[in-house]
């Protein structure tokens, strides 16, 4: 028994978390899921695409904006609820946007404030 819980340890311990739902929720959320992660990662390119020709203060801005996506992404993708991705990305509209928009960091970046 010892051998088996020194293996588990050894190996991070506790498995990686399961999403939760029926078989076919969890096969839908996960197709969601690649689709949520992957809009993401086009927000992110665009993101750096524009950073490439920005003055300075623009750069930084834009840096401060990649991090509250990222932010963003591992609190979505961290959700292990299928029905959340069902009820919430089923339809990729602007979510992604909205959810940089409505940030706090985001809304001191448009006022000019110190972040």
């Amino acid at each position: 028994m010892e051998a088996a819980i020194a293996a588990w340890e050894n190996e991070g311990g506790s498995p990686q978390r399961a999403m939760t739902g029926t078989v076919n929720q969890i096969a839908w959320a996960e197709q969601i899921k690649a689709r949520v992660d992957a809009e993401f990662d086009r927000v992110r390119k665009a993101l750096e695409s524009v950073a490439g020709k920005q003055s300075s203060k623009g750069r930084t801005n834009t840096r401060v904006m990649i991090e509250i996506l990222e932010d963003k992404r591992a609190e979505v993708m961290g959700n292990e609820q299928a029905g959340y991705f069902i009820h919430d990305w089923q339809e990729l509209r602007d979510q992604v946007r909205k959810m940089i928009v409505g940030d706090s960091r985001y809304k001191a970046i448009k006022t000019d404030e110190v972040i």
